[in-house]
């Protein structure tokens, strides 16, 4: 395998985490939203991957087979929490509000694993710089 694919595959791996660890920020920044109706309540936002197997699913952004690119967003399909809060100024008719169906908790585990797996390609791309380095100086003695 070719160094720029090493480089390419380990590019398309750490997009798709920063995209993951983006979507988990925004997931925790809309977790205390409310809403009048369960229908406009945030839902939490998932990207979903998908492995670039063959030359035909590769395109410019992610041209590296073997790679990974964000497929799309989906929606997390929990239900959003109903609260009675007649206080607020949002409250339906019968002084409920919809919460997002955030979790802070599977949000914090979600941004853990990203930021591993974000770590695992940066050490990828490391090692494979290590070792053309090693080469390079081998090839001069």
């Amino acid at each position: 395998m070719s160094m720029d694919k090493i480089f390419g595959i380990a590019g398309t791996a750490l997009n798709a985490q920063l995209t993951r660890m983006n979507s988990t920020a925004s997931n925790l920044a809309n977790a205390g939203t409310v809403s009048t109706t369960e229908q406009d309540a945030f839902r939490a936002k998932r990207p979903v991957f998908k492995a670039l197997m063959s030359e035909e699913m590769t395109n410019k952004g992610a041209a590296y087979q073997g790679g990974v690119k964000v497929d799309r967003m989906a929606d997390d399909t929990a239900p959003p929490r109903r609260v009675s809060d007649p206080n607020n100024p949002l409250a339906d008719k019968d002084g409920y509000v919809y919460q997002s169906n955030v979790s802070e908790v599977t949000e914090m585990v979600e941004m853990m694993a990203a930021a591993r797996s974000y770590q695992n390609n940066v050490e990828v791309i490391n090692t494979a710089r290590q070792l053309m380095m090693r080469t390079l100086d081998i090839s001069k003695a």
